[in-house]
Parts: C-alpha cells; sequence; structure tokens
C-alpha cells in the first residue's frame, strides 16, 4: 500500500514569507490603480517593482525552494528525451492522417450498407 505524504509549510519564517508575497501582489494590484494620475510610467514601475518582491519573497521560501527543485528536476528530464528526426516525424504523421483516411471511409461505408440494409431492404423507405 502506497502512502503519499503531503508537506505543509511548517516554519514560521516560511508562513510570514508567504504571507509577505501575498501582500507585496495585493499591494502591486492596489498600486497599479490607486497611481492612475501619476502617469502610466509609476503606475507600472510600482507594479512590476512590487511584483518582483512579491516573487523573490516567496523564492527565499521553502516552497519556492522545492518548486525551484522540481524546475531543474523537470528540465534535467526533458534533457533526456530523444526526440524523432524531421524524417521520422514526417512518416508518423502521414501513418496517423493515413489510418484516419483509411478509419473514416469505412465508418462512412458501414453507414451508408446500414442504411441501406435498414431503410430500403427492411423497411421498404425508398428515397
Amino acid at each position: 500500500m502506497a502512502t503519499t505524504q503531503v508537506q505543509t509549510v511548517s516554519t514560521a519564517g516560511d508562513k510570514a514569507k508567504l504571507v509577505a508575497s501575498a501582500l507585496l501582489v495585493v499591494a502591486a494590484l492596489a498600486g497599479y490603480f490607486l497611481l492612475a494620475k501619476q502617469g502610466a510610467l509609476v503606475q507600472w514601475a510600482a507594479f512590476l517593482v512590487l511584483l518582483a518582491l512579491a516573487v523573490v519573497s516567496f523564492l527565499v521560501s521553502e516552497p519556492g525552494k522545492q518548486l525551484i527543485a522540481f524546475g531543474r528536476d523537470a528540465w534535467r528530464e526533458v534533457k533526456k528525451v530523444v526526440w524523432p528526426t524531421r524524417k521520422e516525424a514526417t512518416q508518423m504523421t502521414a501513418v496517423v492522417f493515413g489510418f484516419v483516411l483509411i478509419m473514416a471511409l469505412f465508418l462512412w461505408l458501414t453507414d451508408k450498407t446500414l442504411e441501406w440494409v435498414f431503410y430500403d431492404l427492411i423497411l421498404g423507405w425508398k428515397k
């Protein structure tokens, strides 16, 4: 029986960093709308600076470090993938399209055959 472990933010420091991140995001949004009279440059500068501070605050917390580690692991796995060559990709695509075409033709013929059997032969409904 497999057990899954749920990790939660446990330290007060990490909780404070996450709360600070959330408050900085709210402050960035509020600042953007409250600084509308100051001009677009001030508005966007305040928004981007506060948003950058929120991201930094999140990334220095334990969940942020785990997110960075997950991203590194994911990138490492992507590098291990053996991608098909252009020729292989083209051949696989042609096979899929060919199969879809054959299947569509088969289903159309089956539909028309059943329509002929039921409507013309059994029920006698001529069109």
